[in-house]
């Protein structure tokens, strides 16, 4: 280890670089700001690790293979039958048990990180079960994918002060691999060319010794001397901003007692799983709550408190590259809001008050949050999803009704609100996409979120001296709702008839059907993730479970005569029995997961069942007064979860077993593991089984609606959203962005008037025209004065009275 002749690796730069498994069985990091570092696990080896921030993956996988050195080569993550179980419920520090599958050897892992310092340590013990220790020879392999790239990364072999360790740089983010072991061989080069897989599987015994690989897909092999250590050893893979300070931190980790940093480790998290509320008493046989709350807080930022990602994983990464550099390590609002919601169910007030904060700094200057960002606030996607602008409204009025001691003076939040409303009044209710990210129109989903958000918002406008906002929240949230049916609800349909129904709920109504062709009976449906030819439906076909949102937020009754047809539209097309009970589907025709042959999602492919709808849906029983179906849906996502550590997944797998993907039946599927979201479902559905009601169900529908059944007889009109017609017996008002002079007539300009607009204060100037006497057929017209240009529209609109 002492010759310093630099001895470049061949192959660059190596094959395309890919990350690996999404099915996470476990995932962890220190619960304190000192250590900026985490990890994830599959297959029993160490997966991606995230640092500085828990949005960029630094590696893609680290694990062990095993020769005699002549004839037997085993990799451990290919050749072993795995055991993966918590040290503790809820502390994600974890024991690794990897059993050879042809009896030789077992490898025994305890996984976490030091509290202090940013540093993932694994303490190994190598037990042979055929032979003697010195008949085997071991070799780690890591392989750097550093600041969320796996081209471009370069590697040495050198030491720090002395201690010999690896290294590798890119972007101004260094990693180092030291073991407590001595090394006997070491060597880095270009993967799928000279790197030390490549060595073993040929030779089995590493011939190759090159010290350094630059600019490319690289790795990094390195043979421990077992027989100094009896077997037994530490491992710290040591990260920083320069390749230094990566070193310090790795030596600086195997200088401490491995049993005193662990002790640290599991009492900050026991410190904080013990504050919680006791939903998990009593025990379920299959207990999530511990490990949910645990995956919650897992994937929270250090930075940027309050910044939590949807997964620590890149779905079917095993198939993708440097060209998916966001993988699901991103904030998405909704799932931020979902997420909150659960650690304020757990009793977590202190964490979810973090999430509203975040919320609160990262607020786009129009009102909205974007799609999804990273966690300094960057757009990744430019979608604008409606129900994550209303969400953020609904999180603080959560807070506000379960914890207001917690918030200080609720004037803090206005700003906020009043963008988030105003965002809303000026662009629902067809939002640009719908919560699975693909379509525009009406969604029964984002429409509920919208409503409830808006009178949410009323009660804090009314509360911090805003009046009139608060009435013209009110009064869009009652006309939208009045909407609801006539923009979403299909009637008379062929699959109506053929299920047996009147009507039911459509997934979402294309914009283009507005006014008089509003039925969503009109219209196409974009299909996305289906192959040509196959990507386009009409929208009274497309059936979705978002339907019983209208439940979840009290706008509809759960024995709603509407709701119970389209339960049972849902349940033909959408529900499948799998063996731990029913799952449900997103929408029927769905194109995001496997392709039929098991091949993973690449564009294309077939929607899977995913366990977050068996929650919702016991959300749904719930609130119906069902409590016995609510615990066994409740149990369906329990017996959904991934091995021991309990992740739960997006999705599983839904059709017969293909072990040669790894696809079973009931099991995850190649989506990501954990989801948080998911996680956060199962805690609001514990809680909202304790107190015999739905927790996060807005009070404010339910007394408006289903208790004083309020309406508000008007459609709106807007240059970004032209009705085209209106019920008979409705006002309809104007809404401009800009105070302007209103030329209108009821008659074809036989006779005209002039009226100024209104300002709401919420960044819209509106007029009502009294066309609530007119009668079928009738077409008011209208047109603009700008006072503020001194400029006409220079064009009519007309607005046709529905019969």
């Amino acid at each position: 280890m002492t010759d310093i002749t630099t001895r470049y690796a061949p192959g660059w730069p190596g094959i395309p670089p890919r990350w690996t498994s999404s099915a996470k069985t476990g995932v962890g990091t220190a619960l304190n700001q000192h250590s900026k570092v985490w990890f994830t696990l599959s297959h029993g080896i160490l997966n991606e690790v995230y640092f500085p921030r828990v949005d960029q993956a630094c590696t893609r996988d680290m694990g062990f293979i095993v020769t005699d050195g002549r004839e037997f080569f085993s990799e451990e993550k290919r050749s072993c039958s795995f055991e993966n179980v918590p040290v503790e419920p809820g502390i994600p520090a974890y024991l690794l048990t990897n059993s050879c599958h042809s009896g030789r050897y077992r490898i025994h892992k305890e996984v976490l990180t030091d509290p202090y310092r940013s540093v993932v340590l694994q303490r190994i013990r190598f037990e042979p079960l055929q032979g003697e220790l010195s008949d085997y020879h071991l070799y780690a392999l890591l392989a750097p994918h550093l600041a969320n790239w796996g081209k471009g990364n370069t590697g040495w072999i050198g030491e720090y002060k002395g201690y010999p360790m690896f290294f590798a740089e890119r972007d101004r983010v260094a990693l180092s691999l030291a073991c407590s072991a001595p090394w006997k061989k070491a060597s880095v080069g270009f993967v799928g060319t000279s790197d030390g897989w490549q060595d073993l599987c040929d030779h089995f015994q590493m011939e190759w010794e090159y010290n350094r690989a630059e600019n490319g897909n690289i790795a990094f092999t390195v043979e421990i001397d077992l027989a100094t250590t009896k077997g037994e050893f530490v491992v710290a893979l040591g990260l920083g901003a320069t390749w230094t300070e990566a070193g310090q931190q790795a030596r600086s980790s195997l200088f401490e007692d491995f049993a005193e940093i662990r002790q640290h480790y599991v009492s900050q998290w026991s410190s904080w799983q013990n504050k919680l509320l006791p939903l998990d008493k009593p025990c379920r046989q299959y207990d999530l709550y511990r490990a949910s709350t645990s995956v919650l807080r897992t994937h929270e930022s250090k930075d940027f408190l309050g910044g939590i990602i949807a997964s620590l994983s890149i779905p079917w990464g095993f198939n993708k590259g440097d060209e998916d550099l966001g993988g699901y390590h991103l904030v998405w609002p909704r799932d931020l809001v979902e997420t909150a919601g659960a650690l304020l169910a757990a009793g977590a007030v202190t964490d979810a008050i973090r999430v509203l904060r975040y919320l609160e700094a990262t607020q786009e200057a129009a009102g909205n949050w974007a799609q999804n960002l990273w966690l300094d606030g960057r757009p990744y996607w430019s979608g604008i999803q409606m129900d994550e602008t209303a969400f953020p409204i609904l999180l603080l009025d959560l807070l506000r009704r379960e914890a207001p001691d917690s918030l200080g003076k609720l004037e803090r939040w206005w700003p906020m609100t009043r963008k988030a409303a105003s965002f809303i009044v000026r662009n629902g209710p067809v939002t640009m996409q719908d919560r699975w990210e693909e379509d525009a129109g009406y969604s029964p989903f984002t429409l509920a979120v919208e409503i409830s958000a808006l009178l949410a918002a009323a009660d804090i406008a009314d509360l911090t001296g805003h009046p009139g906002e608060a009435q013209t929240m009110r009064d869009t949230a009652d006309a939208w709702n009045d909407n609801i049916d006539r923009w979403t609800y299909a009637g008379g349909t062929d699959l109506a008839q053929q299920l047996g129904i009147a009507g039911y709920y459509v997934r979402i109504a294309p914009p283009a059907t507005d006014g008089a062709a509003a039925s969503p009976l009109q219209g196409f449906v974009p299909i996305k993730n289906r192959p040509p030819g196959e990507d386009g439906e009409r929208a009274y076909h497309i059936i979705s479970p978002d339907a019983l949102a209208l439940v979840r937020f009290g706008l509809r009754a759960p024995d709603d005569p509407r709701i119970l047809n389209t339960l049972r539209a849902i349940d033909a097309l959408l529900a499948v029995e799998l063996p731990q009970g029913p799952c449900w589907y997103r929408y029927n025709g769905d194109g995001y997961g496997e392709h039929k042959d098991g091949s993973p999602f690449d564009g294309t492919g077939i929607g899977r069942p995913w366990p977050l709808l068996a929650g919702e849906r016991g959300h749904y029983a719930l609130a119906g007064g069902h409590r016995d179906q609510a615990e066994a849906l409740l149990t369906v996502m329990e017996n959904s979860a991934i091995g021991q550590s309990r992740s739960l997944p997006e999705q599983v797998w839904d059709a017969a077993d293909l072990p040669d993907h790894e696809l079973f039946r009931g099991k995850p599927s190649g989506s990501a593991c954990p989801l948080v979201w998911a996680h956060a479902e199962y805690v609001k559905l514990r809680r909202s089984i304790r107190d015999g009601k739905v927790f996060d169900q807005p009070p404010q529908t339910v007394q408006r609606y289903l208790v004083e059944k309020h309406k508000r007889n008007f459609v709106g009109w807007r240059v970004n959203n032209k009705t085209r017609s209106i019920p008979r017996g409705n006002l309809l008002r104007i809404i401009l962005f800009a105070p302007a002079r209103v030329h209108w007539s009821l008659d074809g300009w036989t006779t005209a008037h002039d009226t100024d607009t209104r300002d709401t204060g919420l960044g819209i100037h509106i007029l009502e025209l009294p066309t609530a006497s007119l009668p079928a057929g009738a077409q008011p017209v209208f047109t603009f004065f700008w006072p503020e240009q001194n400029r006409w529209e220079g064009t009519d609109y007309s607005v046709k009275i529905e019969g």
